[in-house]
Formats: C-alpha cells, sequence, structure tokens
C-alpha cells in the first residue's frame, strides 16, 4: 500500500513518480544527473480506410535501448558508476514517462494532415508510462510479495486517473511484457500503460459487442453475463475468492490464457475497494505461479488490463485482467502465422477446457 507519493522532473522535463511503501525517504534529494536531449515529438497517426483503424507510426523507437547487460540497466536504480533513468539508490514502485514514447502531448508545429484524400493524418496525443515493480533487476512479478502488488494495483490506479483526465485520452491500458520470446528489450521487471489518442480495435469490438447484448437483454452487461455462465459452469476455473475469479476463456485464442476479473462491475482500477486490490494480488500470485510449473522454467506472457472506456460505452465496461502466454509447449511457442496475421483468425492448439485442467494440476 502506498504511504508516500513523490514526483520530480528528470532532466529532459519527463515526469518520475515514486511510489513508497514508507514515509520516511525523501525521494527529492536524488536528481537526475544525466544531459539528456529533448524527448522526440508524439507519434504520427495515419487513417487505414480498409479495416476503419488508426496505426501510429512511432519512427523514434527504432532507436530505443535493447537487451543491455544488467549493469546499464536503465530501469535499475541509479550508482555512482551509472546514472539510469531512476535517480534513488533504490525504490519501492516507481512510473516515468517512457523516453520513447508511441503517444505523447509533444505535437510537431508542421505536422501534416492527410497522405491522400483516404488517408487522413493526426498527431498520436496520449501518454506512455513505464511502471517499474521492484529495484531488484533479478525478480519478476510473480516473486512479488502481496503487499508489493497491492503497492502496484495503488500505483496503475493513481495513473490510470490522472491519465485519464488528459485531454484527447480514450482509453488507458496497464500492461506487462515478460520474456525474450514475448519481444520485451528490458529483462528489468516492469511494465508499461498506454493512453490512447482513440479506442483500439479490440476494444471497439468488445463494446459493440457489449451493445448488441445489452439491447437483446434489456440492459444486461455481457461481460458480467460470461463470468456468471463461468462460475456457474466450473470446469474452466482456475481459481477464486471472496472477490475474483480466475478462468480460461471458453473460446480462448492462445495456449494457456486466463481472465481474472472482479466479481461485481466496475469500470476500471481506480474503482476497486481496498479489499479487493488486496484479493487481487493473492489470487494473481496463485495463477502466475502456475503458469511457471506448467514447464519448470519461467513463462513468457502478456499481462493485459482491459479497462472501460473514458467517453461513450463506459457504462459498458467490465474491468479484467487477461493474462496469457505464446508458449504451447516446453520447447514450442504459437507463432502468429498467416491466419492469425494476415486475417486475425486464431486457431488455438489447446482445447481451452484442456488448459483449465492442466493448470488447476500444475501445483
Amino acid at each position: 500500500m502506498i504511504e508516500k507519493r513523490t514526483a520530480i522532473k528528470l532532466s529532459d522535463g519527463r515526469e518520475l513518480v515514486y511510489f513508497d511503501e514508507s514515509p520516511a525517504e525523501d525521494r527529492t534529494r536524488w536528481q537526475d544527473s544525466r544531459q539528456l536531449p529533448p524527448p522526440p515529438p508524439t507519434s504520427q497517426l495515419r487513417y487505414d480506410p480498409l479495416v476503419d483503424e488508426w496505426v501510429a507510426v512511432a519512427a523514434h523507437r527504432q532507436t530505443r535501448t535493447f537487451l543491455p547487460p544488467s549493469d546499464k540497466c536503465p530501469l535499475c536504480p541509479s550508482t555512482p558508476d551509472f546514472a539510469s533513468e531512476i535517480p534513488a539508490p533504490d525504490y519501492d514502485v516507481v512510473v516515468f514517462e517512457n523516453q520513447f514514447p508511441s503517444f505523447s502531448d509533444r505535437v510537431k508545429p508542421d505536422e501534416i494532415t492527410e497522405l491522400t484524400n483516404m488517408v487522413p493524418v493526426r498527431p498520436g496525443i496520449g501518454r506512455c508510462e513505464v511502471v517499474c515493480f521492484t529495484s531488484d533487476h533479478t525478480s519478476s512479478f510473480g516473486a512479488l510479495p502481496p503487499e508489493r502488488i497491492r503497492t502496484v494495483v495503488d500505483a496503475l490506479a493513481d495513473r490510470t486517473e490522472e491519465m485519464s483526465a488528459q485531454p484527447g485520452v480514450a482509453q488507458v491500458f496497464p500492461f506487462e511484457n515478460r520474456g525474450i520470446e514475448i519481444g520485451v528489450t528490458l529483462s528489468h521487471p516492469h511494465g508499461q500503460i498506454y493512453a490512447y489518442p482513440g479506442i483500439p480495435p479490440r476494444t471497439a469490438a468488445m463494446l459493440e459487442a457489449s451493445r448488441q447484448h445489452a439491447e437483446r437483454t434489456g440492459g444486461r452487461n455481457l461481460y458480467a453475463d460470461v463470468l456468471a455462465a463461468e462460475q456457474k459452469a466450473e470446469i474452466r476455473v482456475i481459481g477464486s475468492n471472496a472477490h475474483w475469479t480466475a478462468y480460461v476463456p471458453a473460446a480462448a485464442r492462445w495456449p494457456f490464457e486466463v481472465q481474472l476479473a472482479p466479481n461485481r462491475q466496475v469500470p476500471d482500477i481506480p474503482a476497486l475497494t481496498s479489499q479487493e486490490r488486496d484479493a487481487f494480488a493473492t489470487l494473481y500470485l496463485d495463477v502466475l505461479k502456475r503458469f511457471d510449473a506448467l514447464f519448470g522454467k519461467p513463462m513468457p506472457y502478456i499481462a493485459a488490463w482491459h479497462q472501460a472506456v473514458i467517453g461513450e460505452g463506459r457504462d459498458l465496461g467490465y474491468l479484467h485482467l487477461q493474462l496469457f502466454t505464446i508458449r504451447r509447449a516446453a520447447d514450442k511457442l504459437k507463432y502468429l502465422a498467416g491466419s492469425e496475421s494476415a486475417m486475425g483468425a486464431f486457431i488455438n492448439d489447446i482445447v481451452p477446457e484442456k488448459a483449465a485442467q492442466i493448470l488447476r494440476d500444475a501445483l
């Protein structure tokens, strides 16, 4: 749980926030000693009329840090020999604005407005932040104590509230990528938060399905009904407690995929009660331990928080965490090949009911 929140500015003007579990440390005494260039301008959003979607082009991300040695990790605390992104010599949880953001408020003054009369262009106004879960470079989210996970959840709630209030933001998306198989470029335990300037395609599809369900059922919430059906069926449920349920979706796309949902409808992380935040930590740790136990080695995964949109359609949202891996066997990965990458049509190699049983038996 957060006892102290301290915001500072890095040498290039980006914001960094310490979330401490103790009120004792004065974080302002540690200042960024680096001489950094100004942050890059925001990305360019280009409209694809063939699928009614916007694509972000962020060429500056091509130069982002890639798998540095541990003594040059930008997410570790600073030392006398190396100044990292975090000036303090130690920390609990830290959030800072990404040095190589996909979205930001730094708009180029001469930004073009179209490429052709079919492809308008607009700036990718939003925000991207990095969330460091621990100062221990060799740890992982699943190795954190429940108290630290509670601090992380509180930090995500803080950032969700602040980023949701920024002009032009349509949805706030916290997530964690783990493992080089997933494409992680920094091995230090961390996640990210994207404040999107528009509604992403998956959320748009979920919103449309939710609207149709509400029209058919007299206003019932789609995710609430799906969750209730899974709780009743039980066969795909991995674990539960008084506040949360973890289950494998009946139409899972990934070899091992679990969704963790609160047992009552809430729009986003800030809406969770203190008891719900504590209860999430214990259940999520159990699920992560099962993932790592499947093949006896750290499991690469993506953990994605689906929160309600900020504007129209917010009432249709139902907070849940989607956890999935691309590993389908000890020595095999699921690649997004022709059907998935080109057509968006997923083919799962493992029957979801079997995946649920394997996860239940993993510990």
